[in-house]
């Protein structure tokens, strides 16, 4: 081994890194040495997730929705189809249903099975809609966790809770806050977080975004 700490590929300074992204970034640099891995297909792979899919899109899904009511009745007729209008397709995404919510009724999706979801509008699945407590608590008491979550509905409100399954899945379109008038699709996707469209969030509040 080299005495020269610029030829040792684990000579880099990793003190910003936690512990976890340290070990997957040592694994990673095994499997490239031991030929299991190619590097360039491992950046692809980041570039889809970082760029090509994610919440970003699923916003703009709802953002069109709000702002444009004959996208909004396609979106509710055929979800698959319309959000395939915006370029949004692939693994995860075959078979969409939009849940829109109301004043009356509010929507949340669970996956009781596993982790079914809508990849292509929501990127990855975070930690929390994986696991065991949230995929049956969900469905036993949705408005306990929904309150863990932040959100306190109307005594009024029903709560419908939605089980994606790999035949279906689900993209809840929130209400369009008040406030927002004449504002562009751009700038209402702003108001959309990933959490609004599995329905453990409410949309934002105009006040907490850039302004125009």
């Amino acid at each position: 081994m080299s005495g020269d700490p610029s030829h040792d590929d684990h000579a880099h300074d990793h003190s910003h890194l936690d512990e976890m992204d340290v070990r997957v970034r040592a694994l990673e640099t095994l499997l490239v040495r031991k030929g299991y891995v190619d590097p360039a297909a491992v950046d692809r792979l980041i570039e889809t997730y970082e760029v090509h899919v994610g919440p970003h899109n699923g916003a703009r899904v709802v953002a069109r929705a709000w702002a444009d009511p004959a996208f909004r009745e396609a979106l509710a007729a055929d979800a698959t189809a319309a959000i395939a209008s915006l370029g949004y397709t692939g693994r995860q995404g075959e078979h969409m249903v939009a849940v829109f919510n109301t004043p009356q009724v509010h929507h949340m999706v669970v996956c009781t099975l596993c982790s079914c979801y809508p990849w292509p509008v929501l990127g990855l699945p975070p930690v929390w809609y994986k696991s065991a407590p949230y995929r049956s608590r969900a469905v036993i008491e949705p408005r306990a966790v929904l309150a863990d979550f932040g959100v306190r509905l109307p005594e009024g409100t029903e709560v419908r809770v939605w089980d994606s399954t790999a035949e279906v899945r689900y993209l809840v379109v929130p209400q369009r806050p008040t406030g927002t008038d004449g504002w562009d699709e751009q700038r209402l996707a702003q108001l959309v977080t990933r959490d609004s469209m599995i329905g453990t969030g409410l949309a934002l509040d105009p006040s907490q975004t850039v302004p125009a």
